[in-house]
């Protein structure tokens, strides 16, 4: 009992200080104007934090690769089918949002009001908006959190480069690696002002928006559990009938129950890897295969978040009176959702990364971000499930690139025959 409490206490407490805040705002909307500079201080503590530990974080994980140690073919098989999931999620999950708008009639000038008169931007034409992800005009502006994407790419580079170097750039790989790990000490302190934080800013929320907002956020969870429903059940059975026809259905269906439970209690695909190592085994998958695909895709394959990125995405779209449909639209929330939920995942600590991008790509102020930071914590159990299960599946269908397209018919006649 008390393991499950551990695994659990962070989520309870950000829910119940959510829960609490949102009580608060419905009961006493006019003094909840006293909360919200708490609320301010958390998410101006975080601001700080976010751009020096974006850059130490990436920059440190690039530097310190040492080369690839697996097969090309597999990391090549590996990658194309952690995209091709993962645009799959975002397809899915704007239909959902487009079908089921999460936010309706919306009242601007109480957000306007709440958010500091830090009204969205207006949006940008796609070719500037393309340049912006790339680059910046001055290394100063990199400083900046209004520019997260060019300092990720600018990080990147700088790790590529100490990488490189090979032992000229160890003492300065030593001294990101430092950094970060001093960054990510800070950003835990941080995060210990959550409950606190969080709770006084959603009453605060609550307090000017009323109760429409979180009508809004009911329908965040039964929509997204629901589609977390359906995709673990339709698109893994898809996924597996493409990896190896019935026999890739009948191995998938009877090893997924365990990774599956894993996932719910542990809220984490980390802590899910060792017993779907053991499940993608016992689906008949390679070692080499599983052993590749399952680590590498805890980190930087991600479904489930791919599709609350979209719904982030969507959320603030319909409370700043943002028109969704379009193609221009959808390519910008497919393709941020795809960034924030899929790429995200292999920064230590994306999460919050992911936050801030989505509200700085997309034109919104960043006093928005703890709007979408309670949805990282109320989808966050379905989420998982999704994010795991996808890589066992994932390691089937890469299974079925580099083995061909009956392993698994063949596998099955030989274990049969012993």
């Amino acid at each position: 009992m008390k393991k499950s409490f551990k695994l659990y206490r962070s989520s309870l407490l950000l829910i119940g200080a959510i829960i609490i805040g949102g009580i608060i705002g419905i009961c006493f909307p006019a003094q909840t104007h006293y909360l919200k500079p708490v609320g301010d201080v958390f998410v101006n503590f975080m601001f700080m934090a976010i751009v020096p530990f974006v850059f130490l974080s990436i920059s440190s994980a690039i530097a310190s690769m040492n080369g690839t140690k697996r097969l090309g073919k597999i990391m090549g098989s590996t990658m194309l089918i952690f995209v091709f999931t993962a645009i799959i999620s975002a397809i899915l999950g704007y239909i959902a949002i487009r079908l089921f708008p999460l936010v309706q009639h919306a009242n601007l000038d109480s957000i306007k009001a709440l958010m500091g008169n830090g009204a969205a931007t207006d949006e940008m034409a796609l070719s500037d908006r393309l340049v912006g992800i790339f680059t910046v005009n001055d290394f100063s502006l990199l400083l900046s959190k209004e520019h997260m994407l060019p300092l990720i790419f600018f990080s990147v580079l700088i790790g590529l480069a100490t990488s490189s170097l090979g032992e000229k750039g160890q003492p300065f790989a030593a001294f990101l690696k430092s950094g970060s790990e001093v960054l990510m000490k800070l950003v835990q302190f941080i995060m210990y002002l959550a409950p606190i934080g969080l709770g006084c800013y959603f009453a605060a929320i609550i307090g000017d928006l009323g109760s429409q907002i979180i009508g809004s956020y009911v329908r965040v969870i039964v929509l997204y559990v629901v589609l977390a429903i359906v995709y673990f059940i339709a698109m893994n059975t898809v996924y597996a009938l493409l990896a190896g026809g019935k026999d890739g259905f009948r191995l998938f269906w009877s090893n997924i129950t365990k990774p599956a439970i894993t996932a719910i209690a542990t809220c984490s695909s980390a802590a899910s890897i060792p017993v779907n190592l053991k499940a993608t085994k016992d689906m008949r998958v390679p070692h080499d295969i599983a052993d590749t695909v399952i680590p590498l895709g805890a980190n930087t394959h991600k479904d489930g978040s791919v599709i609350g990125g979209v719904f982030k995405i969507a959320f603030l779209y319909g409370v700043f009176n943002r028109d969704i449909a379009g193609f221009d639209n959808m390519l910008i929330i497919i393709c941020c959702a795809f960034l924030v939920g899929a790429v995200m995942g292999a920064i230590p600590g994306g999460g919050m990364i992911a936050e801030v991008l989505i509200v700085t790509i997309l034109g919104f102020p960043l006093e928005a971000v703890p709007l979408v930071l309670v949805i990282s914590t109320i989808i966050d159990m379905p989420a998982t499930l999704l994010n795991s299960s996808g890589n066992t599946v994932s390691a089937m269908m890469v299974t079925r690139l580099v083995e061909g397209k009956n392993y698994f018919k063949n596998k099955l006649k030989t274990t049969a025959n012993r």
